[in-house]
């Protein structure tokens, strides 16, 4: 029976579930040690709904969930268990920020390159990186009703403000907005913006349905919600108020688009669930279903078949199969490019015309969202045919270009040009980011 009331559990509470006794010793011990370094949340209806307890450790929420040993190097995992097992919280500190400072919390320039300024002085709670879009990430959101253990915003659940984006209320987002007039979109992110409780998220939005907003065209919001609490949008108690919120928006004429976080199919398949998505499109609002591609998850075609098929089936739009950014537990769930794009090749031929909506496979990298169109061979050399679905210069979107064939990839920065070229096109006018491995020629940004 789908449970009604949330019940979150932590690292410190999970053992109060009823289920932690049907979990192993060793995958228990797992869980004190490796959230130690990446956060765990989850919740009895993920617990009740989601999870095939007879089918541990290899259930895909399972895995979804709950920290695995292997997330972590096995001598950094030994080590931290060690530490944990001393019980001195400040060498546990010590130890576990020397961990989180390796898994690049920020890839992608998302603090050095993304952040905006406005008179001199960064905003808060924002970053700009395409010319029409802005992302948004109000402090009440900054959590989840379950956490992903792949999450590549894992820093915004650790309490480290140095490590997170925050704006208190909506005051520097539509300052910024009135003076950039180019921006069309805004995507309210985390976290999960529909943690909060509605009334508090409609202080976000209204002031965008304003007159003086009216370049704003767009509003996404970003959730994970749909999967891991669909009850938000049918018997919490303030559902009803969140869809009138949903059909304010879309009677002042803007675009509302729910970005719905479906990482396997079984996210879908519970009644609830699919009353959920009901809901938010019968307010006339958009529901796009994303997901990276992850080991050990959905890396398999007929995952995404079923869930594109279903969710066309109940309105929503197939939209992004992303590749797992070079964040957190990487290694754990990453998987080649060259299978990335087998996977996605093979569910788009076994679906319909309508589900073909969907793009991927596509890497939010540095430089901007990186299509894999594929792996032909070119004047006898087979390459990875790569072009931007959206670009730091907006004018590189959609241009072909190719890269030398590495069958063991698995992110943008590890593939070199093809065709015996020194570096990619766009490679002249781009910043350097921190972190970068290859050589790029720096420019002002």
């Amino acid at each position: 029976m789908t449970v009604e009331k949330f019940t979150p559990y932590n690292s410190r509470t999970i053992h109060r579930a009823p289920q932690w006794g049907r979990i192993p010793e060793e995958l228990r011990e797992a869980v004190t040690v490796v959230a130690q370094v990446l956060p765990f949340r989850t919740n009895q209806y993920v617990l009740d709904e989601l999870i095939d307890w007879d089918n541990l450790p290899d259930d895909p929420v399972f895995r979804l969930n709950f920290p695995h040993r292997t997330m972590l190097d096995p001598a950094d995992y030994t080590s931290l268990r060690d530490v944990v097992a001393g019980g001195d919280k400040g060498q546990i500190a010590l130890h576990v920020g020397k961990l989180r400072e390796q898994m690049n919390p920020h890839p992608a320039g998302q603090q050095t390159h993304n952040v905006p300024e406005l008179d001199g002085e960064e905003v808060p709670g924002i970053q700009h990186k395409y010319t029409e879009t802005v992302l948004f990430f109000p402090k009440a959101g900054q959590t989840c009703h379950a956490y992903c253990t792949f999450c590549f915003r894992w820093p915004q659940f650790i309490g480290d403000d140095e490590l997170s984006f925050a704006a208190k209320d909506a005051q520097g987002l539509t300052a910024y907005l009135a003076r950039h007039r180019e921006v069309t979109d805004v995507l309210i992110t985390g976290g999960d913006p529909l943690i909060m409780r509605t009334n508090t998220l409609a202080r976000y939005i209204e002031p965008l349905l304003e007159p003086e907003f009216e370049h704003i065209r767009n509003i996404r919001i970003g959730t994970k919600s749909v999967a891991y609490w669909p009850q938000r949008f049918v018997t919490d108690r303030d559902a009803d108020d969140l869809i009138r919120l949903f059909e304010r928006v879309v009677a002042a004429g803007k675009h509302l688009a729910i970005m719905c976080h479906y990482n396997h199919p079984v996210e879908l398949r519970p009644d609830i669930a699919q009353t959920a998505l009901r809901r938010i499109i019968a307010t006339g609002a958009n529901a796009r279903l994303q997901s990276p591609v992850l080991k050990h998850i959905n890396d398999n075609a007929a995952a995404w078949q079923e869930l594109w098929t279903t969710g066309v089936r109940l309105g929503a739009i197939p939209y992004y199969m992303f590749v797992e950014r070079d964040t957190g537990a990487r290694s754990y769930f990453e998987v080649p490019l060259v299978k990335a794009y087998e996977i996605f090749r093979d569910a788009y031929t076994s679906v319909s015309g309508l589900a073909r909506t969907v793009r991927g496979p596509s890497m939010s990298a540095f430089p901007g969202k990186v299509l894999i169109d594929g792996t032909p061979t070119i004047r006898g050399e087979k390459v990875f045919a790569l072009q931007f679905l959206q670009g730091r210069n907006a004018d590189w979107a959609r241009r072909p270009f190719y890269a030398a064939y590495d069958p063991s990839a698995t992110w943008f920065d590890q593939l070199k040009p093809a065709f015996g070229e020194d570096r990619f096109f766009f490679e002249h006018e781009l910043p350097r980011p921190a972190g970068e491995t290859r050589e790029l020629t720096v420019v002002a940004a």
